[in-house]
C-alpha cells in the first residue's frame, strides 16, 4: 500500500509540473513582447531581418508588432513618397540623368517561329477523264520541275480509240451527204459530227491530236498527255503499265514561286495582329537574308496543348530560296500608330504602382504614378500619368525612390519650429553633430551634440534626442532602419551617446534639443557611415 501511495504521488508531481510548462510557454508566445527602450543602448532594426521572431514582426520603423504564431506575416504597405529637392551637385556624383517624354509613331514586334508550305491555291492535279492503260512515262520522279504543255505519259484507252473512230465515220458521212440533196439528212450529219468532236474535249483531248485526227484520218493507239501548268511535282502516281480511272491522281505539281508560311502565335498577342500586318523571316540556310512577308489570314481556332493560333503569311519566292518544311524565324511588325512613349529605364515598378520621377528643374524632382501600355522595345506606351514634352529621371531611380521616402519619412516627425510655444521665444542656438569615429561606421559609435547659443555661448541642462534614418529599398530586398538616440549632457554644451548603426551608407539625421518643454534648436542633416550593406 505505500509503494502505491508512492508512486501516486510523484505521478501527481510529475503531471503538475507539466502543466505548469505548457502554461508557461502558452503565456510566452501569447503575449506580446514589450519594447526596449534605453538612452545607453537604443533598439535597430537589422537590414537582414524580414519577418517575424517570437511571436512578434518588425515594420519599417522599428517597433514590434504583436501577433499570432498561427496567423501570417501582415502585408506591407506602399510607402509614400514626397517631392525631394537635390542639389546639381549631387545628382551629378549620384548619376542622375534624364529622359524626355515624346510622341512618335512606334510599332511592336512579335517574334516566333513557322514552317514554309505551299501555297494551297497553286497546288494543281494531273488526271485523265477516261480509263486506259499508261504506256511511256516521261515524267518518272518527284521534286522535277516541269513546264506547261511538257509531255508526262502516254495512255491507251479502249473507250478514247473508239470515240476517235466515231469521229471519223461521222465526219466522213457529214462530208459525203453534204453534197447530196437531202438538206435534213445533211444537217443530222453534221450534227453527229459535232457530238463526236465535243465528246473528245470533254474527256480533254488535246486539241492538236483532235485536229490531227481529223486530217490524217488514222486513230492513234496512244495518247499523248501534257502538263497543264509549270511547277514542281510533289506526289507521282503514274508508272508503266498501270491501269487508271478518272478519279485516279497521277501527279500533283506545285507552283513554288510563291508559298505560304504558317507562323505559330500565342494567343494573348492575337488582339494586335491583323491581316496586312508587314513580317520578316530568316532561315539559318541563309544567313544575313532576310525576307519580307504579309498576314494574309489568322485561323478562327487555338491549340489546345500550345495555346497557341496559326497565322498564315505569304511572300513571294522567285528563286526558291525557301521550301516547303523549312524551319524559319519569324518578326511580326504590329504598326500602333503614334504614340506617347517614355524610356523602359525611367519607370520604377514599386510592386503595386508604378511610379516616374518628374524633373521640374533646379534639382526638383516630383514623383508620379503612370499608367502603362506595351513594351515597344526599350520604351514604354504611357496611357496617363504624363505629358508630352515633361522630362524624367531615366537613371539612379533607386537613389531618387530612396530620397523620396526617406523625406516622407521624415516629414511624419519634423519637430516645430525653434521657440514655438514659449512667450517671447527661446534664443536660437546652433547644433553641431560628431562621432567617434569619423565618419561612423556600421555597428558602435560615440555620437557628440555640440549646442551653442547665439550669442556664443555654450548651452547646458537641455534634452537633447537624434533619430537615424535610412529609407526603405524595396527593388533590393531592403527594409527602412531607424535609430533614436538619447544624448546625455556632459557639461560645456557637450553631449553625448552610444549609437549602433545597422548598415553602411547614408542616414539622414534629424536632431531636436528642448529645454523647458520647449524645442530650442533642431537640424536634419546627412550622414555617410562606412562598411557593408
Amino acid at each position: 500500500m505505500t509503494n502505491y501511495r508512492s508512486g501516486f504521488l510523484v505521478a501527481l508531481t510529475v503531471n503538475i509540473a507539466l502543466v505548469a510548462v505548457i502554461a508557461g510557454l502558452w503565456w510566452h508566445f501569447r503575449a506580446p513582447a514589450p519594447a526596449p527602450s534605453t538612452a545607453s543602448q537604443p533598439t535597430t532594426t537589422s537590414r537582414a531581418s524580414t519577418g517575424p521572431q517570437s511571436g512578434t514582426a518588425s515594420h519599417a520603423g522599428g517597433m514590434p508588432l504583436a501577433v499570432s504564431p498561427a496567423s501570417a506575416e501582415p502585408e506591407e504597405a506602399e510607402p509614400p513618397r514626397v517631392p525631394v529637392q537635390i542639389s546639381a551637385q549631387r545628382l551629378q556624383s549620384i548619376g542622375v540623368q534624364t529622359g524626355e517624354v515624346v510622341r512618335k509613331s512606334v510599332e511592336d514586334e512579335i517574334r516566333t517561329t513557322g514552317n514554309v508550305t505551299v501555297d494551297e491555291t497553286r497546288v494543281a492535279y494531273v488526271q485523265v477523264r477516261f480509263s486506259g492503260y499508261l504506256q511511256k512515262v516521261f515524267v518518272d520522279a518527284a521534286y522535277r520541275f516541269i513546264r506547261k504543255n511538257q509531255p508526262l505519259f502516254t495512255i491507251y484507252s479502249p473507250d478514247l480509240v473508239a470515240a476517235e473512230h466515231e469521229y471519223l465515220v461521222a465526219k466522213h458521212n457529214a462530208r459525203r451527204l453534204a453534197q447530196g440533196t437531202d438538206r435534213e439528212v445533211a444537217a443530222d450529219s453534221a450534227s453527229l459530227l459535232q457530238a463526236a468532236g465535243a465528246r473528245l474535249k470533254q474527256w480533254d483531248v488535246p486539241q492538236r491530236e483532235i485536229e490531227r485526227l481529223g486530217s490524217s484520218g488514222e486513230v492513234h493507239q496512244t495518247l499523248e498527255i501534257d502538263s497543264p501548268v509549270s511547277g514542281y511535282v510533289t506526289e507521282r502516281e503514274a508508272l508503266p503499265n498501270k491501269y487508271v480511272q478518272p478519279d485516279t491522281r497521277l501527279y500533283t505539281v506545285a507552283d513554288l514561286s510563291r508559298i505560304w508560311v504558317f507562323a505559330q502565335v500565342f494567343q494573348n498577342e492575337l488582339g494586335r495582329l491583323k491581316v496586312g500586318d508587314p513580317a520578316t523571316l530568316t532561315v539559318n540556310a541563309h544567313p544575313g537574308r532576310t525576307f519580307t512577308a504579309r498576314v494574309s489570314f489568322i485561323y478562327p481556332d487555338i491549340d489546345m496543348a500550345t495555346r497557341t493560333a496559326r497565322v498564315r503569311l505569304e511572300l513571294a519566292n522567285p528563286d526558291l530560296a525557301l521550301t516547303p518544311g523549312m524551319f524559319v524565324n519569324v518578326v511580326l511588325r504590329v504598326p500602333m500608330g503614334e504614340q506617347l512613349v517614355v524610356p523602359a529605364s525611367g519607370v520604377l515598378q514599386s510592386g503595386t504602382r508604378t511610379i516616374a520621377f518628374v524633373d521640374r528643374g533646379r534639382g526638383s524632382l516630383e514623383p508620379r504614378e503612370v499608367q502603362l501600355g506595351a513594351r515597344v522595345g526599350d520604351d514604354f506606351v504611357v496611357s496617363g500619368g504624363l505629358r508630352a514634352g515633361e522630362r524624367i529621371v531615366t537613371s539612379a531611380n533607386f537613389l531618387v525612390d530612396s530620397e523620396s521616402q526617406l523625406q516622407a519619412a521624415l516629414g511624419t516627425f519634423a519637430p516645430p519650429p525653434a521657440g514655438a510655444g514659449g512667450a517671447g521665444g527661446a534664443p536660437r542656438a546652433s547644433v553641431e553633430l560628431t562621432s567617434d569615429p569619423s565618419p561612423p561606421h556600421k555597428g558602435a559609435n560615440r555620437f557628440r551634440v555640440k549646442l551653442t547659443a547665439a550669442n556664443g555661448s555654450a548651452i547646458a541642462g537641455a534634452d537633447v534626442t537624434a533619430t537615424f534614418v535610412m529609407a526603405a529599398m524595396p527593388a533590393m530586398g531592403m527594409t527602412a532602419m531607424r535609430l533614436a538616440v538619447n544624448f546625455s549632457d556632459r557639461g560645456n554644451g557637450i553631449y553625448e551617446a552610444p549609437g549602433a548603426l545597422g548598415s553602411g551608407g547614408t542616414w539622414q539625421v534629424t536632431i531636436i534639443a528642448r529645454k523647458g518643454g520647449q524645442v530650442i534648436a533642431s537640424r536634419q542633416l546627412s550622414v555617410n557611415a562606412s562598411g557593408g550593406m
